[in-house]
């Protein structure tokens, strides 16, 4: 066994070196071919690379693949980056408008503060908010002002920010006030700044519906919406909340006063629109009254009567 191994050792050291040599030789035959300026090795050297070239397809696959996959990581890197900036924008979007409400809920509170009305003739009684209804039927709320503190039915109740319902059910020391979120409350209301007009009606929800608008393509989510004023129920442009849309694309409000706590509502004096009733007044002042011409013409006659 020590003889077969040493023979084999004695065999494969030629073999090395005789191989080695092989290699050299071709590449250096190669080499020589490579730089051999003649027309017969350039058409041999075309030859073999017109033969070794495209048997070499196959190589280049996976290094193709992989091109075009660092390609398109490179690529799912960059639509992340920008996802991540959208991303960081939208939150920024909507701290902005989350402040922009709160400043302009504390704007409402500073006006009422500072006791700016619309209208001068309109003053106001605070009442606190002593039970709910308690039905899932009827929203509604009982203060502790009544007849006795000059309460007229229709009156509207406000929280301070937005308009809350009206009185419904005057007592002597209470009174009862229907909620907007009622389904039997439905309020004449405008929609700004396109100015369309819609009728808000409650359906026992926190959001109640915009129904009867005259035209839905000028109005979009975030739409202040006020008291009309029409029918002299309510004075005009009491606030009522922001135009929502819900998951059926049914329009809705969002309403600005605060139903989770209701501890104290203002009701608005409110005694109707003034009735014009001569219209020419309103443009110029009244026509003089023409003398009488025939008491002119016969004195003698007015003496004498």
């Amino acid at each position: 066994m020590a003889r077969d191994r040493s023979q084999r050792e004695d065999y494969a050291g030629p073999l090395r070196r005789l191989l080695l040599g092989v290699v050299l030789l071709c590449l250096l035959g190669i080499f020589l071919v490579w730089r051999i300026d003649s027309p017969r090795v350039e058409r041999f050297r075309a030859q073999v690379v017109d033969t070794v070239i495209p048997s070499m397809d196959w190589a280049m696959v996976p290094v193709t693949g992989t091109i075009n996959l660092i390609r398109d990581f490179q690529s799912y890197q960059r639509l992340s980056e920008q996802n991540r900036e959208l991303r960081s924008e939208l939150r920024q979007m909507r701290a902005w408008k989350e402040a922009a409400l709160q400043l302009e809920q504390e704007n409402a509170r500073l006006l009422d503060l500072n006791n700016v009305r619309l209208d001068p003739r309109l003053t106001y009684i605070t009442g606190v908010v002593m039970a709910d209804s308690g039905s899932p039927f009827r929203q509604s709320v009982l203060l502790n002002v009544g007849a006795r503190d000059g309460i007229v039915d229709g009156w509207a109740a406000m929280d301070g920010i937005g308009l809350v319902g009206r009185i419904s059910g005057v007592g002597q020391s209470s009174a009862r006030v229907i909620l907007l979120i009622d389904a039997a409350s439905s309020i004449p209301a405008t929609i700004q700044p396109s100015g369309q007009t819609a009728l808000i009606t409650g359906d026992n929800t926190a959001a109640p519906v915009i129904d009867f608008l005259e035209n839905r393509e000028f109005v979009r989510p975030g739409d202040r919406v006020v008291t009309s004023g029409d029918g002299g129920v309510f004075p005009a442009g009491l606030l009522i909340g922001q135009v929502a849309e819900d998951r059926n694309g049914r329009l809705r409000v969002r309403l600005s006063a605060d139903y989770e706590r209701l501890e104290f509502l203002r009701v608005l004096r409110h005694h109707g629109t003034e009735q014009i009733e001569d219209h020419g007044g309103v443009v110029g002042p009244p026509a003089p009254v023409a003398p009488n011409t025939s008491s002119l013409a016969n004195p003698a006659e007015a003496t004498d009567g």
